[in-house]
């Protein structure tokens, strides 16, 4: 595969299970209804494993802008492939929140809630404070990409071939790595903004939510800060690392 068609299948996955998680424990009438804050973040840690398993040795599986943009910064990708990297995750992200509406539209027929019905596509805040919602998706970012720094390995420029494309990123880590570091993120960071930490993540299925027949509000006012928190939180760890 290449690094398009990698990302696009991996950051889909991870997609589908993270927003299916999420679809899963709030939706009306599912089998996971109510089940809680420790089921959604097991189901997201778990589908960045699988994303990272399937798309590690094509791409490096960075299934993440953020986290693209931040090896891009520190000099460990070349910026010539980070299009190709952002236009495969933000496709990725779309089709995946395209398919947990398609598995779960008969569950969000019957929910009336159209703040839980738009949790199982993008981010919502428990409470409402731009600049308090905006430090906790830097700082969260910033523990993921901090890191992923200290076990990618070292510098390279990927342009070259698909040996050298599958060193640099979350596969380079090992999928339970990553799995794990995502999982420590949801429990002891995601209360605030629900974790984004992923630009992708949440600006990919927010417009399949918009495009989609489900009732409610997109949330276009908060949406800027899933997108921009992360990126800041990665750049910073990409200069601190280099600093250091």
């Amino acid at each position: 595969m290449s690094i398009l068609s990698a990302e696009i299948l991996g950051t889909m996955l991870l997609i589908l299970l993270g927003n299916g998680v999420v679809a899963n424990v709030v939706l009306k009438g599912t089998k996971g209804n109510d089940s809680g804050w420790i089921v959604i973040t097991t189901g997201w840690a778990l589908g960045v494993f699988v994303g990272v398993i399937v798309a590690g040795p094509y791409s490096g599986a960075h299934l993440n802008p953020a986290v693209t943009i931040g090896l891009a910064v520190a000099g460990k990708i070349s910026w010539s492939v980070v299009p190709e990297y952002l236009a495969g995750e933000m496709i990725g992200a779309m089709l995946g929140g395209f398919l947990v509406w398609l598995f779960y539209r008969d569950h969000f027929k019957v929910t009336e809630d159209e703040v839980g019905k738009l949790a199982c596509f993008a981010t919502v805040p428990a409470i409402r404070n731009t600049f308090s919602n905006l430090i906790s998706e830097i700082i969260g970012t910033f523990v993921l990409v901090f890191v992923i720094f200290y076990l990618v390995g070292p510098s390279l420029d990927i342009s070259g071939g698909t040996e050298a494309r599958a060193i640099i990123g979350l596969g380079s880590l090992g999928a339970l790595p990553v799995a794990l570091i995502v999982f420590v993120i949801g429990l002891s960071l995601g209360g605030t903004t629900g974790y984004a930490i992923n630009p992708a993540r949440d600006l990919g299925p927010r417009i399949m939510h918009a495009i989609l027949p489900v009732k409610g509000s997109s949330d276009w006012g908060y949406a800027w800060i899933p997108v921009v928190g992360p990126i800041i939180g990665a750049v910073i760890a990409a200069i601190l690392f280099s600093f250091i």
